[in-house]
Protein backbone atom coordinates (compact mmCIF):
# COMPACT_ATOMS: atom_id res chain seq x y z
CA UNK A 1 0.00 0.00 0.00
CA UNK A 2 1.42 3.52 -0.61
CA UNK A 3 2.69 5.83 1.98
CA UNK A 4 0.33 9.04 2.10
CA UNK A 5 1.58 12.30 1.34
CA UNK A 6 3.24 13.86 3.96
CA UNK A 7 2.01 17.71 3.73
CA UNK A 8 3.43 20.52 6.67
CA UNK A 9 0.28 23.25 6.30
CA UNK A 10 2.16 27.50 7.10
CA UNK A 11 -0.66 29.44 8.05
CA UNK A 12 -3.09 27.10 9.42
CA UNK A 13 -5.25 29.03 11.71
CA UNK A 14 -5.28 31.95 8.37
CA UNK A 15 -8.77 31.62 5.87
CA UNK A 16 -7.11 29.65 3.46
CA UNK A 17 -5.28 27.05 5.73
CA UNK A 18 -8.83 26.67 7.40
CA UNK A 19 -10.32 25.92 4.64
CA UNK A 20 -7.68 23.60 3.63
CA UNK A 21 -7.03 21.76 7.30
CA UNK A 22 -10.96 20.80 6.08
CA UNK A 23 -10.34 19.86 2.58
CA UNK A 24 -8.14 17.14 3.43
CA UNK A 25 -10.37 15.36 5.74
CA UNK A 26 -11.79 13.43 2.61
CA UNK A 27 -8.44 12.68 1.15
CA UNK A 28 -6.87 9.27 2.61
CA UNK A 29 -3.35 9.87 0.50
CA UNK A 30 -2.59 13.24 2.24
CA UNK A 31 -1.89 13.26 5.51
CA UNK A 32 -1.35 16.52 7.53
CA UNK A 33 2.31 15.86 9.42
CA UNK A 34 2.56 19.24 10.94
CA UNK A 35 1.19 23.20 11.20
CA UNK A 36 2.93 26.11 11.45
CA UNK A 37 1.91 29.74 12.21
CA UNK A 38 3.32 33.05 12.84
CA UNK A 39 6.34 33.07 15.11
CA UNK A 40 7.30 29.05 14.82
CA UNK A 41 10.65 27.95 13.97
CA UNK A 42 10.28 26.64 10.67
CA UNK A 43 13.39 25.03 10.28
CA UNK A 44 12.69 23.01 13.78
CA UNK A 45 9.46 22.45 12.75
CA UNK A 46 9.94 21.18 9.40
CA UNK A 47 13.67 19.25 10.70
CA UNK A 48 10.96 16.76 12.82
CA UNK A 49 7.92 16.53 10.87
CA UNK A 50 9.41 14.76 7.73
CA UNK A 51 7.23 16.39 5.83
CA UNK A 52 7.18 15.22 1.92
CA UNK A 53 5.36 18.83 0.44
CA UNK A 54 5.11 21.96 1.97
CA UNK A 55 1.56 23.90 1.40
CA UNK A 56 2.07 28.24 2.35
CA UNK A 57 -0.74 29.88 2.89
CA UNK A 58 0.50 33.24 4.92
CA UNK A 59 1.09 36.97 4.60
CA UNK A 60 1.17 38.06 0.90
CA UNK A 61 5.28 38.98 0.21
CA UNK A 62 6.63 36.24 2.96
CA UNK A 63 6.24 33.12 0.44
CA UNK A 64 9.33 33.03 -1.14
CA UNK A 65 11.04 33.00 2.17
CA UNK A 66 9.06 30.43 3.16
CA UNK A 67 9.78 28.68 0.11
CA UNK A 68 13.37 28.52 0.45
CA UNK A 69 13.06 27.09 4.07
CA UNK A 70 10.98 24.12 2.78
CA UNK A 71 13.95 23.32 0.19
CA UNK A 72 16.64 24.13 2.83
CA UNK A 73 14.77 21.43 5.16
CA UNK A 74 14.26 19.19 2.04
CA UNK A 75 10.59 19.50 1.90
CA UNK A 76 8.60 20.68 -2.04
CA UNK A 77 7.04 23.87 -1.45
CA UNK A 78 3.62 24.57 -2.57
CA UNK A 79 3.39 28.50 -2.23
CA UNK A 80 0.15 30.02 -2.40
CA UNK A 81 0.74 32.92 -0.79
CA UNK A 82 0.63 36.40 -3.00
CA UNK A 83 3.54 38.32 -3.68
CA UNK A 84 6.38 36.17 -5.46
CA UNK A 85 8.35 37.78 -7.87
CA UNK A 86 9.27 36.06 -11.15
CA UNK A 87 13.20 36.89 -9.96
CA UNK A 88 12.01 35.04 -6.61
CA UNK A 89 10.74 32.16 -8.90
CA UNK A 90 14.55 31.92 -9.82
CA UNK A 91 15.65 32.27 -6.85
CA UNK A 92 13.67 29.48 -6.14
CA UNK A 93 14.04 27.29 -9.03
CA UNK A 94 17.76 27.20 -8.62
CA UNK A 95 17.66 26.32 -5.19
CA UNK A 96 15.06 23.35 -6.03
CA UNK A 97 17.13 22.07 -8.64
CA UNK A 98 20.20 22.05 -6.08
CA UNK A 99 18.36 20.12 -3.49
CA UNK A 100 16.62 17.90 -6.25
CA UNK A 101 13.35 18.84 -4.98
CA UNK A 102 10.23 20.11 -6.95
CA UNK A 103 8.18 23.06 -6.17
CA UNK A 104 5.44 25.35 -7.54
CA UNK A 105 4.05 28.85 -7.01
CA UNK A 106 0.36 29.10 -7.59
CA UNK A 107 -0.66 32.90 -7.70
CA UNK A 108 -4.70 31.49 -7.90
CA UNK A 109 -5.67 27.44 -7.60
CA UNK A 110 -9.14 28.15 -9.66
CA UNK A 111 -9.47 26.60 -12.46
CA UNK A 112 -11.52 28.93 -14.33
CA UNK A 113 -8.63 31.45 -13.68
CA UNK A 114 -6.05 29.17 -15.59
CA UNK A 115 -8.13 29.23 -18.50
CA UNK A 116 -9.55 32.70 -18.18
CA UNK A 117 -5.69 33.24 -18.37
CA UNK A 118 -5.31 31.22 -21.23
CA UNK A 119 -8.20 32.97 -22.91
CA UNK A 120 -6.66 36.29 -22.55
CA UNK A 121 -3.10 35.21 -23.22
CA UNK A 122 -4.49 33.97 -27.10
CA UNK A 123 -6.65 37.40 -27.09
CA UNK A 124 -3.84 39.96 -26.23
CA UNK A 125 -2.56 38.80 -29.83
CA UNK A 126 -4.85 39.94 -31.20
CA UNK A 127 -7.23 42.75 -29.95
CA UNK A 128 -5.44 45.65 -29.42
CA UNK A 129 -6.51 47.55 -26.29
CA UNK A 130 -6.67 45.69 -23.24
CA UNK A 131 -7.54 46.21 -19.27
CA UNK A 132 -7.94 44.07 -16.04
CA UNK A 133 -10.35 44.96 -13.50
CA UNK A 134 -9.82 42.77 -10.70
CA UNK A 135 -12.32 43.05 -7.44
CA UNK A 136 -11.88 41.61 -3.95
CA UNK A 137 -13.58 41.93 -0.49
CA UNK A 138 -12.31 44.99 1.55
CA UNK A 139 -9.81 43.24 3.88
CA UNK A 140 -7.52 41.98 1.03
CA UNK A 141 -4.30 43.63 1.98
CA UNK A 142 -2.50 43.62 -1.51
CA UNK A 143 -3.32 45.19 -4.17
CA UNK A 144 -3.43 44.58 -7.53
CA UNK A 145 -4.17 41.26 -6.44
CA UNK A 146 -1.29 38.32 -6.94
CA UNK A 147 -4.20 36.98 -9.86
CA UNK A 148 -4.28 40.34 -11.59
CA UNK A 149 -0.22 40.72 -11.44
CA UNK A 150 0.09 37.46 -13.02
CA UNK A 151 -2.28 37.81 -15.37
CA UNK A 152 -0.91 40.78 -16.77
CA UNK A 153 2.80 39.42 -16.91
CA UNK A 154 1.19 36.31 -19.07
CA UNK A 155 -0.86 38.99 -21.22
CA UNK A 156 1.74 41.62 -21.70
CA UNK A 157 4.33 38.26 -23.12
CA UNK A 158 1.84 37.39 -25.46
CA UNK A 159 1.92 40.57 -26.39
CA UNK A 160 5.28 41.21 -26.50
CA UNK A 161 5.39 44.32 -23.99
CA UNK A 162 6.25 45.46 -20.64
CA UNK A 163 3.65 43.82 -17.92
CA UNK A 164 3.74 47.51 -16.42
CA UNK A 165 1.66 48.56 -19.54
CA UNK A 166 -1.34 46.51 -19.02
CA UNK A 167 -3.58 48.67 -17.31
CA UNK A 168 -5.09 47.21 -13.71
CA UNK A 169 -8.07 48.85 -11.64
CA UNK A 170 -8.11 46.93 -8.01
CA UNK A 171 -11.67 47.51 -6.21
CA UNK A 172 -12.10 46.30 -2.27
CA UNK A 173 -16.35 46.34 -1.28
CA UNK A 174 -17.75 45.03 1.50
CA UNK A 175 -20.17 41.53 -0.23
CA UNK A 176 -17.31 40.85 -2.60
CA UNK A 177 -15.57 37.96 -2.45
CA UNK A 178 -12.61 37.19 -5.13
CA UNK A 179 -13.41 38.45 -9.17
CA UNK A 180 -11.86 39.46 -12.21
CA UNK A 181 -12.38 40.41 -15.58
CA UNK A 182 -10.42 40.95 -18.93
CA UNK A 183 -11.07 43.19 -20.99
CA UNK A 184 -10.37 43.89 -25.07
CA UNK A 185 -11.42 46.43 -27.29
CA UNK A 186 -11.18 46.29 -30.63
CA UNK A 187 -13.11 48.69 -33.54
CA UNK A 188 -17.06 48.43 -32.66
CA UNK A 189 -16.33 45.85 -30.56
CA UNK A 190 -15.58 44.61 -26.54
CA UNK A 191 -14.61 41.64 -25.14
CA UNK A 192 -14.85 40.37 -21.58
CA UNK A 193 -13.50 37.71 -20.20
CA UNK A 194 -14.79 37.46 -16.70
CA UNK A 195 -14.55 34.86 -13.63
CA UNK A 196 -16.66 35.32 -11.10
CA UNK A 197 -15.61 33.46 -6.78
CA UNK A 198 -18.17 32.68 -4.76
CA UNK A 199 -16.49 30.33 -2.40
CA UNK A 200 -13.37 28.73 -1.14
CA UNK A 201 -14.79 25.47 -2.68
CA UNK A 202 -13.26 26.97 -6.04
CA UNK A 203 -10.38 26.71 -4.79
CA UNK A 204 -9.94 22.99 -3.56
CA UNK A 205 -9.48 20.91 -6.66
CA UNK A 206 -6.74 23.59 -7.61
CA UNK A 207 -5.22 22.75 -4.26
CA UNK A 208 -4.82 19.40 -4.38
CA UNK A 209 -3.84 18.47 -7.93
CA UNK A 210 -1.19 21.18 -6.65
CA UNK A 211 0.03 19.23 -4.12
CA UNK A 212 0.11 15.43 -5.95
CA UNK A 213 1.46 17.07 -8.78
CA UNK A 214 4.90 18.38 -7.13
CA UNK A 215 4.86 15.47 -4.96
CA UNK A 216 6.20 13.91 -7.89
CA UNK A 217 7.59 16.16 -10.36
CA UNK A 218 11.11 16.39 -11.47
CA UNK A 219 13.28 19.28 -9.91
CA UNK A 220 12.85 22.85 -10.02
CA UNK A 221 10.48 25.54 -8.84
CA UNK A 222 7.59 26.26 -11.90
CA UNK A 223 4.89 28.56 -11.87
CA UNK A 224 0.86 28.04 -12.04
CA UNK A 225 -1.64 25.82 -11.56
CA UNK A 226 -2.48 24.69 -15.05
CA UNK A 227 0.88 22.43 -14.86
CA UNK A 228 -0.83 20.61 -11.82
CA UNK A 229 -4.50 20.15 -13.97
CA UNK A 230 -2.82 19.53 -17.07
CA UNK A 231 -0.60 16.31 -14.84
CA UNK A 232 -4.20 15.68 -13.44
CA UNK A 233 -5.87 15.29 -16.85
CA UNK A 234 -2.91 13.09 -17.96
CA UNK A 235 -3.54 10.29 -14.88
CA UNK A 236 -7.69 10.14 -15.87
CA UNK A 237 -7.02 9.72 -19.20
Amino acid sequence: MTEPLRLALIGFRGRMGTFTRSLLEGEPDIELCCTLERGDDLHKVLGEAEADVGLDFTVAGKGAANGLALIECGVRPVIGTSGVTHDEDSLLDLAAKAAGLAGLVVPNFCLGVWLQQEFARRAAQFLPSMEIVEEHHKDKQDAPSGTAVDTAFQMAGARGIPPETVPVHSVRLDGLFSNQTVLFGGPGEVLRLTHDTYGLQAFGPGILASLRYTAQAEPGVRRGVGLAFEWLRSQVL
